[in-house]
């Protein structure tokens, strides 16, 4: 019986020996191979392939009798007896006669004595290379064993989550977690949304913005499974590409319900201050995102019809305090220039929302040709009723060819006119805070405004602090604007931005510093 490489399809036999150079190397190449490989060479007889020998084969990939290179020169029969005949032989002959690559998975080998694994699980690979077999393999059933002993015994589960192809995968512990039949497949998203206590949304919110971060997320959500409600702590971070966009999530699914049931009184309210903080943080971030994007904060002086202009906003040092504060200024088709600055009451999503609708309302109320301070503010108190939010705010519409200025305010401070060295806040009229009453009316007064005038329109941050705080505020900030007011210039707006702008410990400042033009 002769060792001979068949390459199959061709008419030409190619016979190797043993001690054949390409031999040699195949068998050094596999040895220090990490995982299971082997080069399998056909045995012909008669021109028949009748069984297999081993030419090659890594070390450290051993077989379920602990054999490594060992088996190199043995022929497949003597060394695996039950394998003759069956799926896999029968595969290794396709795969030596068509050179098309082949798949066995989950294929079990049945140990025939003592000391051996009785039943093993692989997932095997094979193809066709220099008239030989290549065969991969990698045994499953230890590692499954442990994988889920180990999520048996911590409760574990784990989930991938591809964000390119919508698919999601769930290891057993996932399901057991769940109580959730396998064959049905993982839970979607919609689903898990779904499962989640309507009372823990924020804390998926927060775990999404610290993925949105680059850092891993750990949070406790109590999710209902089946009948229960259980506490399910999920460790996940994200896999990205080379461009840094986000491609996969993985997350490690721990049922801590016991856990949980189990601790003290003290230690339920440290876990419900956490939530609280985790909630406030995410909307947090939301708000101020939602404030980003509806007013962007230019960084320069803006100039509009017969005015500059310079913008300042300044978050509140507190971590979770986002206020309602809002801007507007446009010189508008007619010419006229519009001013504006207000302040929603509150904090958080809700105060950002009201921002965005009132701010949105007075664009498109400016854009239909309502000029009317007054009547702007009036549409705007019946929104705030209409919302259920109170605001305070000053609208100013500025005539260039006459510099005169028409405005109102709602509850809102006035803004405050230096001119030669000498500041005064403007004749204030009456004006009640927005969303009070829904018959509330706003008149409307019109000084008359000179070139280099300065007008500061701000939010209540900039001077105001929480009771108890007994410190003038106002008065600083109406000598600088006088010092300022002695000589101005083109520089003038940004010495006063960085003068003022000092944030405060609770309230957003938002101010709108304008220059008249000579």
């Amino acid at each position: 019986m002769a060792d001979e490489g068949v390459r199959a399809g061709h008419a030409e036999v190619v016979t190797w020996s043993v001690d054949d150079p390409i031999v040699a190397a195949v068998r050094q190449v596999l040895a220090a191979m990490p995982s299971g490989c082997s080069w399998l060479l056909p045995v012909t007889q008669d021109g028949e392939v009748v069984d297999f020998r081993v030419a090659a084969t890594s070390e450290q990939g051993r077989d379920v009798y602990g054999r490594g290179a060992g088996r190199v020169g043995g022929l497949l029969s003597a060394l695996y007896p039950g394998m003759v005949g069956g799926v896999l032989w029968q595969t290794y002959h396709q795969v030596l006669a068509s050179g098309v690559p082949a798949r066995v998975p989950d294929f079990r080998y049945e140990g025939k004595q003592a000391g051996v694994v009785a039943d093993s699980l692989f997932d095997i690979s094979v193809q066709r290379v220099l008239g030989g077999l290549l065969v991969w393999w990698e045994r499953l059933d230890e590692h499954q064993r442990r994988m889920e002993r180990t999520e048996l015994l911590g409760s574990l589960g784990w989930a991938e989550y591809d964000l390119i192809t919508g698919l999601s995968e769930w290891s057993p512990g996932m399901y057991r977690i769940f109580e959730r039949d396998p064959s049905l497949g993982p839970l979607s998203r919609a689903e898990q949304s779904a499962a989640i206590v309507p009372d823990d949304h924020g804390l998926r919110e927060a775990a999404w913005q610290t993925l949105d971060s680059g850092a891993a997320s750990d949070v406790t959500v109590r999710f209902r499974a089946g009948s229960s409600v259980k506490y399910l702590r999920i460790l996940s971070d994200v896999a990205r590409d080379a461009d840094g966009a986000p491609v996969k999530i993985y997350a490690v699914v721990q049922d801590v319900t016991a856990r949980v049931d189990s601790r003290t009184a003290i230690e339920r309210l440290s876990d419900q201050l956490h939530t609280r903080e985790l909630t406030a943080l995410a909307e947090h971030r939301l708000a101020r995102q939602l404030q980003n994007l509806i007013q962007p904060v230019p960084r320069e002086p803006v100039p509009l019809a017969g005015l500059e202009v310079l913008v300042g906003y300044l978050p509140a040092e507190s971590a979770v305090q986002v206020g309602g504060d809002w801007y507007h200024a446009q010189t508008l088709p007619d010419g006229l220039v519009a001013l504006a600055v207000g302040d929603v009451a509150g904090h958080g999503l809700e105060a950002a929302s009201g921002m965005a609708h009132l701010r949105f309302a007075l664009v498109a109320w400016l854009s239909i040709g309502i000029r009317d301070p007054g009547a702007l503010l009036g549409h705007m108190n019946r929104l705030c009723g209409q919302l259920k939010i109170t605001a305070t705010a000053v609208v100013a519409v500025y005539d260039p060819a006459t510099r005169s200025l028409s405005w109102a305010q709602a509850g809102h401070l006035p803004p405050l006119l230096a001119r030669g060295g000498t500041t005064a806040e403007l004749d204030r009229p009456a004006g009640m805070l927005l969303g009070a009453d829904a018959d509330s009316t706003y008149p409307v007064v019109t000084p008359r405004l000179r070139g280099d005038d300065l007008l500061l329109f701000y939010t209540d941050g900039l001077v105001e602090r929480r009771v108890g705080d007994t410190v003038d505020l106002l008065g600083p900030v109406m000598r600088t604007l006088s010092d300022l007011s002695r000589d101005p210039d083109a520089q003038t707006l940004p010495r006063l931005r960085e003068v003022l702008h000092q944030p405060s410990p609770e309230d957003d400042i938002c101010t709108l510093a304008v220059r008249v033009l000579r």
